[in-house]
């Protein structure tokens, strides 16, 4: 016979398993199942995040679990003690149960820190539960009699439940929805982060998870940002029990760049830095991102697709060597960051034309992430419009807030009620003008410029790329487009510089001296869809 009856004992199996299984799959609902038996409630099979919902009310189950866990440890380490005998499994069962049930038993102490305001130095300043905590660890890990095979680093195991804490909470207030695309996307997420074994990163990912790269990829406007965030903010973070306080803060985990917005020329000033007299303007020596971002941060590269071809192979050095240099400079400089990149490019199409190199790709691709669009989470589950209409709202409305420097807009109440007076105007206006069944093919993007034209004009107009016009090739199209004004001075340039790159032979050079503008800017500002849909209409004859 074991140290517990063998229901009992099924149950302290299930629970010691929930810490490890990823929070936003299936089967740590299964699990719960297990451990409660009658008492669980039933909560469905996943979980929706929804803006402004805390997470108490997803995790119904959780305080049942949390008052199981405490006796079944107790009933078990109480045996443990007395000198029962004990399998290498069972006291494995047991020691996976005790981390559980320490986690619970701080959990609140960890949100509160991380919602400490950055004013009064947010987690990065002295951690005052810590003595607490490693009494607690040591009776329930450490006491004599035990005997527990892994010998768990206190330490370690604060600062893995801390990034627990952030990474859940940084999936789940930043990728909204209760669609089964949205639910897919949080739980790759949370495997960037941990990857799909948890007892894995423990042992050891955990020191060497920043040396792989992720590439977000997905249509442009669908959360690619948001996901890089989540990733980024969530890195491995040690504790110093000495100082009491974690080694790096939250405003050095993550630095984003967005290479599109940058001359090429300025591009590698920025990722690598440069010293004194690089270039003319170069007056000091002068930190690029890779070295700013720190040991425990995140470089996040947006529109990784628009770099050019010689930085393209000096980032491949970065992430094969962990090295760099300053522009004008031959000393080599560590990186020990996580480089993240996103794109909305096809870069199989990119690879193939020779504008993007394989070996970067590959180097790229170990870890990748899929953000689907807002048609796709729509189609699945229809009654998420209100929720991110309302999700978008709260954001425009805190914002303003924030913005006039104290309470005069009102309390909390009337904050709430604002934003569900604006949810209700857009809803109701996209479901008159638009209909459920819109495309969105600006996504999340064009969702947001949709609230905010109803809030302040109180309609929205797409931009016609979105309606089909029969019968029209793409140049007719943007012939027409132009004669009822209905391109913005971004789409013309675009589908301009589309069109002259392909008269030009496929030639960037040649497109911008036809154009009288620089080469770079005809390659970072082409409308690439507009191009595949000449390259289309030439190959089918039309």
């Amino acid at each position: 016979m074991g140290l517990l009856p063998s229901g009992e004992w099924r149950a302290a199996e299930a629970i010691a398993q929930i810490g490890f299984v990823n929070p936003f799959l299936p089967e740590r609902v299964e699990l719960e199942r297990q451990a409660l038996g009658r008492r669980y409630i039933e909560s469905g099979s996943l979980i929706r995040s929804r803006p402004g919902q805390q997470w108490e009310r997803l995790f119904v189950n959780v305080p049942a679990l949390f008052e199981r866990a405490e006796i079944l440890a107790a009933q078990i380490g109480q045996l443990m003690k007395e000198g029962h005998p004990a399998t290498r499994d069972e006291r494995l069962v047991y020691e996976d149960l005790a981390l559980y049930v320490l986690y619970s038993r701080y959990l609140n102490d960890f949100d509160r820190l991380l919602s400490a305001p950055s004013s009064r130095g947010g987690w990065s300043g002295q951690v005052d539960f810590w003595n607490e905590f490693l009494a607690n660890f040591e009776q329930l890990l450490q006491a004599p009699g035990l005997e527990l095979p892994s010998h768990h680093d206190p330490k370690i195991v604060f600062a893995g439940f801390f990034q627990i804490q952030r990474a859940f909470t940084n999936i789940f207030e930043r990728i909204i929805g209760g669609s089964m695309p949205a639910a897919r996307l949080r739980a790759s997420v949370w495997e960037s982060v941990f990857t799909r074994d948890m007892r894995r990163y423990i042992r050891s990912l955990h020191r060497t998870m920043a040396d792989v790269p992720t590439l977000i990829v997905g249509p442009s406007g669908s959360g690619k940002e948001l996901v890089a965030r989540a990733i980024g903010l969530s890195c491995a973070i040690p504790f110093d029990p000495a100082t009491r306080r974690f080694v790096a803060s939250e405003v050095e985990t993550y630095v984003p760049l967005n290479l599109s917005a940058l001359a090429p020329t300025l591009i590698e000033s920025e990722l690598f830095g440069h010293v004194k007299g690089a270039f003319t303007t170069a007056h000091k020596d002068r930190q690029g991102w890779l070295e700013r971002c720190g040991e425990f941060g995140a470089v996040f590269l947006d529109e990784i697709g628009e770099l050019d071809a010689a930085i393209q192979v000096k980032l491949l050095r970065v992430i094969e060597t962990r090295r760099f240099q300053r522009v004008g400079s031959t000393e080599p400089l560590p990186f020990k960051g996580k480089i993240i990149a996103a794109t909305n490019r096809d870069l199989s199409a990119e690879m193939h034309a020779g504008r993007f190199r394989h070996d970067l790709y590959y180097r790229l691709c170990a870890d990748q992430v899929v953000t689907p669009s807002l048609a796709e989470q729509l189609a699945d589950r229809p009654e998420d419009l209100p929720e991110l209409v309302r999700f978008i709202a709260s954001e425009v409305l805190v914002k303003r807030e924030e913005a006039s420097n104290g309470p005069d807009f009102g309390t909390d109440g009337e904050l709430s009620r604002e934003v569900e007076q604006l949810t209700a105007e857009v809803v109701t206006w996209i479901e008159r003008e638009l209909g459920r069944d819109y495309g969105w093919p600006g996504n999340f993007r064009e969702l947001g410029q949709c609230v905010r034209n109803v809030m302040i004009r109180g309609s929205y107009h797409p931009a016609t790329t979105s309606r089909k016009r029969s019968g029209l090739g793409p140049v007719d199209e943007l012939l027409q487009q132009i004669r009822e004004v209905e391109l913005t001075a971004d789409e013309l340039l675009g589908r301009y510089y589309a069109l002259a790159y392909d008269r030009s032979d496929g030639n960037h050079a040649a497109a911008g001296r036809r154009l009288g503008v620089d080469w770079r800017v005809v390659k970072r500002q082409l409308d690439q869809a507009f191009l595949e849909r000449i390259r289309g209409q030439t190959q089918d004859g039309r």
